[in-house]
């Protein structure tokens, strides 16, 4: 029998408010252990949560790029659990009255496009973060950080239309690409801003009913996300497979084993006890409010690509590329202004510019080769002061020094040899050093016109023009 894959995903996303969200403490990363608290994100006794109205900005905002309805009246819940890093014993959340309802991620897959159905987006705090002392070179204990706690949190729920884990990871990076577009999280999965978990379940392929799902946790790169996927596909294909029953439950990812183990088992709704949070008043949420989180967005990955296409003649799959990245499609934009080939500009930008930016780990805006270099360089092999060839050479010089192509090229004498009766001199010079191939190129072996204009570019160190070596190379040789 074979089975197909049923997948949900659940992602949190910190939102990059500079206080947390019932409280004014920093939500900045990195500082000392449980210095940025106070007593109501330690859920001191007596305390009040006051809404930080950014939060819900921001949700709005998320769900307006993901095509959601907005809920005109939302409020707030708690969630009951006892953890060592939940201070107050449970958590502010949504429950039945989410912020944002019914929306879609829309994704290529090969070269067709699929909708992803949200369920919902809702907001809650965050909680705080249980360091072990096997990392703190003390074995016997744990310690708990609170930094975290009350932490702004959006969690994007998806609806089980994905159909593979390779999907599954193509979903994750356009929703981080659509966040970044409307900046409302620094999306680092390093650092926790971005962390997902996934409902896994099989069923025999025809089948409508689902099957039965269990959870991944600790899954903190995309890349993993897909392996935890695949693996635990390939786990419940085999319990069926041996005449076993997959339990609901929630499982571990261990990316150094490349397995999946029991964490707990899967809790429902009636487990957290939701009941309405008592401290905070509905939110009322009226089409103004809308209207001006909406005249807010940025032009968004789609909009943007389909624009490409129209105004720079992209290919499509250029096009997705370079708008995966709102920096990256910045950077083009900036760099094809005015330019003859805007094709040329995606091709260097989508080569040496993504290459140095993988290899240094950066991003685009901290290239040391600013878009009107990559202009300015790309104008001078148009106007055939340098060839394609010296171009390269011309970038790498600019990566080093942060010079200017211009001077580069004045610098090291990098402008291109046209003269025709000089170009013709190194070719005659090349034939006559080559009287083997010279033979073979008149006894019909025409592909060796390559070989003698290599020669001719590596006796003239790449300055002759390409072309007008081809044309002489054709006319002396016949």
């Amino acid at each position: 029998m074979e089975y197909e894959p049923v997948i949900g995903l659940e992602v949190h996303v910190q939102l990059n408010t500079k206080s947390k969200i019932f409280c004014k403490c920093s939500t900045s990363f990195g500082s000392e252990p449980n210095k940025n608290t106070c007593p109501v994100c330690l859920g001191m006794p007596g305390v009040l949560p006051v809404l930080n109205k950014e939060v819900v900005d921001k949700a709005i905002k998320v769900g307006l790029a993901t095509n959601c309805a907005i809920s005109p009246k939302t409020k707030f819940d708690r969630k009951n659990y006892f953890y060592p890093d939940l201070p107050k014993g449970y958590q502010i959340s949504q429950f039945d009255m989410p912020i944002c309802k019914k929306g879609r991620i829309d994704i290529l897959l090969k070269n067709k496009l699929k909708s992803i159905g949200l369920t919902r987006i809702h907001m809650e705090e965050d909680a705080g973060k249980l360091l072990h002392g096997d990392n703190l070179g003390d074995s016997h204990s744990s310690y708990v950080d609170l930094n975290r706690t009350g932490v702004p949190l959006i969690e994007i729920v998806s609806e089980p239309d994905i159909r593979s884990a390779a999907e599954a990871k193509i979903y994750l990076e356009k929703l981080k690409t659509i966040l970044e577009y409307v900046e409302v999280s620094d999306c680092n999965m390093e650092e926790g801003s971005i962390r997902c978990d996934a409902n896994v379940s099989i069923r025999p392929v025809g089948q409508k009913e689902f099957g039965t799902r269990t959870e991944l946790k600790n899954m903190n790169s995309f890349r993993f996300v897909q392996k935890g996927i695949e693996h635990e596909i390939e786990r419940q294909t085999q319990v069926l497979k041996d005449g076993g029953m997959v339990i609901q439950e929630t499982r571990l990812y261990d990316s150094n084993r490349d397995i999946t183990f029991p964490m707990r088992s899967k809790e429902e709704a009636h487990d957290y006890r939701y009941f309405p949070e008592p401290d905070l008043e509905p939110v009322l949420v009226d089409k103004s409010w809308i209207k001006r989180i909406s005249e807010s967005l940025p032009e968004l990955p789609d909009a943007k690509k389909d624009r490409f296409m129209t105004n720079y003649g992209l290919p499509e799959y250029d096009a997705s590329v370079i708008t995966s990245s709102r920096s990256l499609a910045h950077y083009f934009e900036e760099a094809a202004k005015g330019v003859k080939s805007p094709k040329t500009v995606s091709n260097w930008v989508m080569g040496e510019v993504m290459r140095v930016l993988k290899e240094d780990n950066i991003e685009p805006d901290q290239l040391v080769v600013k878009p009107v270099m990559l202009r300015q360089m790309l104008e001078l092999v148009e106007s055939e002061v340098i060839s394609g060839k010296i171009a390269k050479t011309v970038f790498e010089e600019m990566i080093k020094t942060g010079d200017d192509p211009e001077t580069i090229v004045d610098k090291k004498g990098l402008v291109q040899i046209t003269d025709i009766s000089t170009i013709e001199e190194e070719v005659k010079k090349v034939i006559e050093a080559n009287p083997k191939q010279l033979k073979q190129y008149k006894e019909g072996k025409t592909k060796l016109l390559g070989f003698f204009i290599g020669q001719v570019m590596k006796a003239t160190n790449g300055k002759a023009n390409p072309e007008v070596v081809n044309k002489i190379l054709k006319a002396i040789l016949g």
